[in-house]
């Protein structure tokens, strides 16, 4: 049965986490596109410099906004749509983390998992 609910458990979040970086990535080039247009008609631009000011603008990268040290993350509470994660729950999201970060997969992510996730804390 513990395994069913891991299984569940990562499946979940292998579904969900890219999902959000979609999501967040859109919405950030949306933004984009809103300020180099609005810089583009403030500056009055037109035809082929319009052109070529947007492709300049928007090829720019844009500053991601910081990310909490590690420290800062273990001091907050995980949730998951508002609501509070068990304890079981932050560590599967901690060891998938870990094992997404050493960039595991197959059979080393499966071993690493099973070990991450048997350890008492």
């Amino acid at each position: 049965m513990k395994k069913l609910i891991i299984a569940i458990g990562l499946s979940f979040a292998a579904i969900t986490l890219p999902g959000l970086a979609t999501a967040q990535a859109a919405t950030t080039q949306t933004s984009k596109m809103t300020q180099c247009n609005a810089d583009a008609k403030a500056k009055g631009l037109k035809g082929e410099e319009r052109k070529k000011f947007m492709k300049e603008c928007l090829s720019a990268k844009v500053a991601e906004p910081a990310k909490p040290a590690a420290a800062e993350k273990k001091a907050m509470p995980a949730t998951h749509e508002g609501k509070k994660l068990t304890a079981q729950q932050e560590k599967m999201v901690t060891c998938n983390a870990d094992a997404k970060t050493k960039g595991l997969k197959g059979e080393a992510r499966k071993t690493f998992m099973k070990e991450c996730l048997s350890n008492k804390k």
